[in-house]
């Protein structure tokens, strides 16, 4: 079982920074490296393996939490279409006052999710796909 090598705070510093540019350069400037050998140390940076696998499962995190799955996509717009999700909207009280009421989605967007689930297995489609093990013969004979 290999043990992990904890960074160096220095080295976190230049990580997260890489991370958010994408300039390794740029990257060891704000993590206190000296401007001057910047460049070589942002790349030697990289090529550590514990830096690099670092700036691997942060990177993997952010993709995670930010990105919604096919698989979560999918569930979303069946929850629309079958009418499970409700929205907000506002209703007047006189005088200036309003409320905050939910109310079940409406038939246009539930008409919208089922065609993107539609589209999504091909059910709309009128393309059709064709496959041929031969060969294609052109005949020009203008």
């Amino acid at each position: 079982m290999t043990e992990k090598k904890k960074l160096t705070l220095k080295q976190q510093k230049f990580a997260d920074e890489y991370i958010i540019s994408g300039n390794a350069t740029q990257a060891a400037i704000k993590a206190g490296y000296s401007s001057r050998t910047a460049a070589s140390i942002g790349d030697e940076n990289l090529r550590k393996p514990a830096i690099k696998q670092y700036i691997d499962n942060q990177l993997e995190k952010l993709q995670s939490e930010k990105v919604a799955s096919q698989t979560e996509v999918l569930e979303y717009l069946t929850s629309v279409m079958r009418g499970e999700m409700t929205e907000q909207t506002l209703r007047g009280e006189g005088e200036g006052y309003q409320t905050i009421d939910n109310i079940e989605v409406g038939a246009k967007d539930r008409i919208k999710a089922a065609e993107l689930l539609g589209k999504r297995y091909g059910s709309w489609t009128e393309k059709h796909q064709v496959e041929h093990s031969g060969g294609v013969t052109i005949i020009d004979d203008v």
